[in-house]
């Protein structure tokens, strides 16, 4: 009898995919941004509220937030930012507007039930990533430590050196050789899929953001939900049926 194939490597995105942070991110970075500059960044520009920064790393959102906001950008000064960011996010946490997305808490316990390898692929830094979790109580799922399977922001600004690093740690975490095609990214924006594409990971897209599953489907992800808990995701988390 031919043993089952294993399970994919699941990289799961988390804002919009896993929990929407209700604003705390964006509230969380204004907080740092005033703490650093002060006076600079007020008043507020109109077009930094309608920036687009679905998929974007947190890297990436804090040096376009300070170049539209005519701040000399560096590392440095993006690190301290971020340093910030994070202690003012651990208040913002608490907010209104937090949920966890239809049909995660369920989706998840099944996963590790079965032990399907699961781990990170986000743009979040990753005590940024650890607080939402927490705060969704979704942290157990996932090892942050030396040992665990994650991408985070201090990987890169572009997603595509996200995934690279998370498929790099999955296959220290298991201990054998994960090829591309034997991970599975979860996210919710064209952006997780055009990170994803370029390392060669197929991609599994929910609609719980702010893009439909027509657009992440053109976007080239290889299935499009509406949700987690939607018919078939599950059995394409898996790897029982192809897209």
């Amino acid at each position: 009898m031919t043993a089952p194939a294993r399970p994919p490597v699941l990289l799961f995105d988390i804002d919009g995919t896993l929990l929407h942070a209700g604003g705390a991110g964006r509230r969380a970075v204004d907080r740092a941004l005033h703490h650093h500059f002060g006076s600079q960044v007020h008043p507020r520009p109109a077009t930094l509220g309608a920036m687009r920064l679905d998929g974007m790393t947190d890297r990436r959102i804090i040096r376009l937030v300070m170049e539209a906001l005519d701040l000399p950008f560096d590392d440095p000064t993006c690190d301290a930012v971020l340093e910030s960011y994070v202690g003012f996010l651990e208040e913002e946490i608490d907010g209104p507007g937090f949920r966890v997305m239809p049909g995660v808490e369920r989706m998840l316990a099944l996963l590790a039930e079965r032990g399907v390898p699961l781990g990170l692929c986000t743009g979040n830094v990753a005590r940024g990533a650890r607080i939402k979790l927490r705060r969704g109580k979704l942290d157990g799922y996932f090892d942050f430590g030396e040992e665990g399977i994650w991408g985070f922001a201090h990987d890169g600004e572009e997603r595509e050196r996200i995934v690279a690093a998370a498929l790099r740690r999955a296959a220290r975490a298991l201990g054998r050789a994960v090829e591309p095609g034997q991970a599975l990214v979860i996210g919710d924006t064209p952006r997780d899929v055009a990170g994803a594409q370029a390392v060669g990971v197929p991609v599994l897209a929910v609609a719980t953001g702010r893009f439909t599953a027509e657009e992440l489907r053109a976007a080239g992800a290889h299935w499009a939900f509406p949700s987690l808990e939607a018919p078939g995701a599950l059995a394409a988390m898996l790897g029982e049926v192809a897209p």
